[in-house]
């Protein structure tokens, strides 16, 4: 009964897919068990129904009751019974994984910067303390090649499995994700420096809704949609199909270790595709180590081939090998490298999807609700210090609440604790990069020159780790770098507008278009504003909510790159559409080459030709009238 109950579901599980899995098989001594379980849970239910129904006073009638609650008891065991068990994973942790505080690190553990990473392997450490985390090895090109060909090999495989299967696996990741969180996030914390609070929005939140959103929407998008069909076409039937594209490459960035791997991994996968993936460099401790392990973990536990997924950590050489192997590429980074991945991506004609740099616009209107515009804005500015591609990096508040917005954002900045994330609550963490903090002082140093003020912060930290503190600078103009150049870093550049024409030309005087956010009490205006605005996504009165609606695209304008991952547009990306075309009756109509335009051509055929198109064509009834009858002649010659 079990194998047969077994089978059947899975041949409902996956609409539409080729083969479905062959399915488990189920120990006897577990079909015994589960039948134990079975008869005493009934005893039980038997048990207490009876007691329930003994203290009923029988001239209300309630006996009459038992019928419905035992089929309803019945109905709830049922439904225990038959629910999908969903595999738990053990996946195993370092000490250093697993340790939720840690001592300062000594002389010996501290991570020395000396300018240069070395080719051959990458230093790990924490950015926030410098302790030293291990060594990566460098995955070498003629690696990554043997990676990519075993990933093909695995897809070709999985290309067949069902979606039924599929969804198994991110069910598998999906229960995972939600009883290990801490561990998640402490180990995001400890690579990249940020609080355990931003590393759930970021890692941990964003996933779990992704998933949410493949398990129910996935498969309805990546099945055959029909099309519709000309004229001349009326006898047959068009649709698209979406087919894998096979082996898909990813090159994604260190701001988010954990999301930036699942991201693409999640749509691929489900997509029916293998995914190779060069994690980032300065967070390939935790990319190539404890998150690598959970995904080798959920393949094997969903049946899906151990080589599906490939883990490329490296430096520059790593990824060009990866583009040349790839079918396709999402290159998530700066817009600099953008350009170096397309460039290196034309030798192979690897087509890219490019998500890079954004300076999104955080935008007040005089009528907005500063109660809810100052806590968001902080958010916005400060959250994982500000190393967010779709962070508020240019704020622009109409110049009647200017101060009032200032005064308040201010005090809070000043109650700001910044420290490393795991020894205590903070608000602010580290700068993941070495060096970064310079590169957003050089940037400060540059606006005061030009006449901005700083209200706090705008100096290198003295603090042991790579620290920035939280900065608000204010007269910000469009000549400065810090308008023009990408922050990432904790820092609320302020500049203030009068008019929405003031305002508009601002805004969009600036290479980058990722995002946008604005905020006023006047729904109308919000809507007419947002057209206006060079952006590839609009949040009107939240902040990069955009992200949360998984339906939707994500991706920017200009500089912040092109294509689309996430939603409706990035999952059908990990695909070929394939236009097919076939014989809606193909019992009744075919086609046949007519007689006038079979080879050797008559002197007919172009006068043929002329009235097949006024008879589909013509926009008028005695048009296509005349036509037949032109078609009939030009037979008849």
């Amino acid at each position: 009964c079990a194998r047969r109950g077994g089978r059947e579901r899975g041949r409902k599980q996956g609409r539409g897919a080729r083969h479905p899995p062959a399915p488990p098989r189920v120990a006897m001594s577990h079909v015994s068990t589960a039948l134990q379980l079975m008869a005493q849970a009934l005893g039980s239910l038997g048990a207490a129904a009876q007691e329930a129904l003994a203290v009923v006073p029988e001239r209300t009638g309630l006996p009459l009751l038992a019928l419905p609650l035992a089929a309803l008891a019945v109905y709830l065991l049922v439904a225990w019974l038959t629910a999908e068990r969903i595999p738990e994973l053990d996946v195993p942790m370092t000490q250093l994984e697993a340790a939720v505080s840690l001592p300062p690190p000594t002389k010996e553990e501290r991570f020395q910067f000396r300018g240069r990473m070395p080719t051959n392997i990458i230093p790990c450490f924490d950015p926030s303390t410098l302790r030293t985390l291990g060594e990566v090895e460098v995955t070498s090109p003629k690696e990554v090649a043997a990676k990519v060909a075993k990933a093909r090999v695995a897809q070709e495989e999985w290309q067949r499995s069902s979606f039924g299967q599929r969804r198994k696996f991110l069910k598998i990741l999906l229960r995972y994700i939600l009883d290990h969180q801490d561990d998640i996030c402490r180990v995001s914390a400890r690579d990249s420096g940020k609080p355990m609070v931003d590393a759930n929005f970021g890692e941990v939140l964003v996933t779990c809704e992704k998933i949410t959103w493949l398990l129910n929407e996935g498969e309805r998008w990546l099945q055959p949609e029909a099309r519709s069909k000309s004229g001349m076409m009326f006898y047959k039937k068009a649709r698209v199909e979406y087919v894998p594209v096979g082996v898909m490459g990813a090159i994604v960035s260190w701001n988010y270790p954990f999301h930036n791997v699942f991201n693409p991994l999640l749509a691929n996968i489900f997509a029916g595709n293998a995914l190779v993936v060069k994690v980032g460099e300065y967070t390939a401790w935790s990319g190539s180590g404890y998150y690598a392990r959970i995904i080798e973990k959920a393949l094997a536990a969903a049946g899906a081939p151990a080589d599906l997924v490939q883990i490329v950590p490296g430096y520059a050489e790593t990824a060009k090998a990866l583009i040349n192997e790839v079918d396709k590429l999402v290159f998530v980074g700066s817009s600099p490298v953008g350009k170096l991945v397309m460039k290196q991506a034309a030798e192979t004609l690897t087509p890219v999807v490019l998500e890079l740099g954004g300076k999104d616009p955080f935008i007040v209107l005089q009528d907005a609700e500063l109660a809810q515009v100052v806590p968001t804005a902080m958010r916005g500015a400060f959250q994982s210090s500000g190393q967010n591609c779709a962070g508020a990096e240019r704020f622009f508040i109409h110049k009647s609440i200017c101060d009032e917005f200032t005064k308040q954002v201010l005090a809070v900045t000043k109650t700001l604790r910044q420290g490393p994330p795991l020894d205590s609550v903070i608000d602010c963490g580290a700068m993941c990069m070495p060096n970064a903090a310079k590169s957003v002082q050089a940037l400060i140093d540059d606006a005061v020159a030009k006449g901005a003020k700083v209200l706090i912060g705008g100096h290198l930290s003295d603090k042991e780790g790579q620290f920035y503190p939280p900065t608000i600078i204010i007269g910000i103009t469009s000549d400065m770098k810090i308008a023009q150049e990408e922050v990432f870093g904790p820092v609320m550049a302020i500049s203030t507008f009068e008019t929405e024409d003031e305002l508009v030309q601002m805004v969009n005087n600036c290479p980058y278009a990722l995002g946008s956010n604005i905020f006023s009490g006047n729904q109308g205006k919000l809507r007419e504003l947002s057209k206006r605005i060079q952006a590839g996504m609009a949040a009107l009165n939240d902040f990069a909510c955009t992200y949360m609606c998984q339906s939707l695209p994500f991706g920017g304008v200009k500089d912040s790159g092109f294509d689309r991952f996430a939603g409706i547009e990035g999952l059908r990306g990990c695909c070929h559409p394939k236009a097919v075309v076939e014989d809606a009756y193909p019992w009744l109509m075919k086609t046949y080459i007519p007689p006038p335009l079979q080879y050797p051509m008559g002197k007919n055929s172009f006068s043929f030709v002329k009235g097949l198109v006024r008879l589909f064509y013509e926009p008028g009834l005695l048009g296509r009238v005349k036509a037949v009858f032109g078609i009939l002649t030009s037979m008849q010659k």
